[in-house]
């Protein structure tokens, strides 16, 4: 490993981690934008994480260490999925790390840590928005691994590093079945960070949340970890689709002179990932919780779907 190497990785980590609430702040102002409403500051999800971190932390009497322990595991997990998910450069040191397989286990020990401190306090809306988080988890994880497993086949790794460089420096090709996998991981991406029309981030009526019913009992600092992960892990899902689908762009650790232009088209990506997102959550309503099962089944079929097409026409 060279120093650039590992220079560039850590850079990498580090602007995952601080751009995260920039582009959650971006995602806010397009659906204000689009809903005709006055827009929040660009910057307000870092005032609102500042203002957290000073407040004091209020813990329920029962509390166990896991409830205390939950939040920095879960923005652990996030910024290791930001530090290994390729954004602007590949073949980094963490690139090994990088299998897909991997990196859904990573979110999966993320969400278990979240739903078992969401109980352990006792409280009723937690328990209700850890068992909607679980289901939605037993349906949308199957799906996410088909997703995968389209480029996985098209590239032979699972590695995203080797996906990248297949798709951005092999011949031009066109595959048909990136089209289905495509179309899965979007709507992957809404059931698992929350978003309309599975989950509103914007509610608070208990009866609809899933995401806010397991952090209501936080505050302070462990609340300001839990909203930077949050917004951490849609970043990173960006960052996924990113490089599953428009993986051009990146730079290589041996040259330097590529980083300001990976990192310009990674702004540019982000800016259309956020804005995309926006116009969908403005013409899509909140679905009810019983629909989400034949959401999430829609997207399974439509991975399957990619695979089958890969085999079929693409072989």
């Amino acid at each position: 490993m060279s120093v650039s190497q590992a220079v560039l990785q850590l850079f990498q980590g580090v602007l995952a981690v601080a751009v995260a609430p920039l582009v959650l702040g971006w995602l806010n102002q397009c659906r204000a934008w689009l809903q005709n409403r006055r827009a929040p500051s660009l910057l307000q999800p870092y005032r609102v994480l500042i203002k957290l971190l000073r407040k004091e932390m209020v813990l329920a009497t029962n509390a166990s260490w896991l409830f205390r322990l939950a939040p920095y595991v879960v923005f652990a997990c996030m910024v290791l999925a930001g530090a290994i998910v390729p954004l602007v450069a590949t073949d980094l040191p963490f690139a090994r790390a990088a299998d897909v397989i991997a990196l859904v286990g990573l979110f999966a020990l993320a969400r278990v840590f979240m739903a078992l401190a969401a109980m352990d306090v006792g409280t009723a809306f937690g328990s209700l928005g850890s068992r909607r988080e679980m289901l939605i988890a037993a349906l949308a994880e199957p799906a996410l691994l088909m997703v995968f497993f389209t480029p996985a086949l098209i590239s032979h790794s699972t590695a995203l590093t080797t996906i990248v460089d297949q798709f951005s420096n092999g011949a031009l090709q066109i595959h048909p079945s990136m089209a289905f996998a495509a179309v899965a991981f979007v709507m992957v991406l809404l059931a698992e960070n929350a978003r309309i029309p599975v989950d509103n981030p914007s509610t608070h009526l208990e009866l609809t949340m899933v995401h806010e019913a397991m952090i209501l009992e936080y505050s302070g600092r462990h609340l300001a970890l839990m909203d930077w992960a949050h917004a951490l892990k849609l970043t990173v899902y960006m960052g996924i689709g990113i490089a599953l689908f428009l993986p051009w762009g990146m730079a290589h650790p041996q040259n330097w002179l590529e980083l300001p232009l990976a990192l310009a088209a990674l702004g540019v990506k982000l800016a259309l990932a956020g804005a995309g997102l926006a116009l969908l959550e403005t013409l899509a309503a909140k679905m009810r919780i019983f629909k989400v099962p034949e959401f999430l089944g829609m997207a399974f079929m439509l991975a399957v779907l990619g695979m089958l097409v890969h085999f079929l026409v693409e072989t």
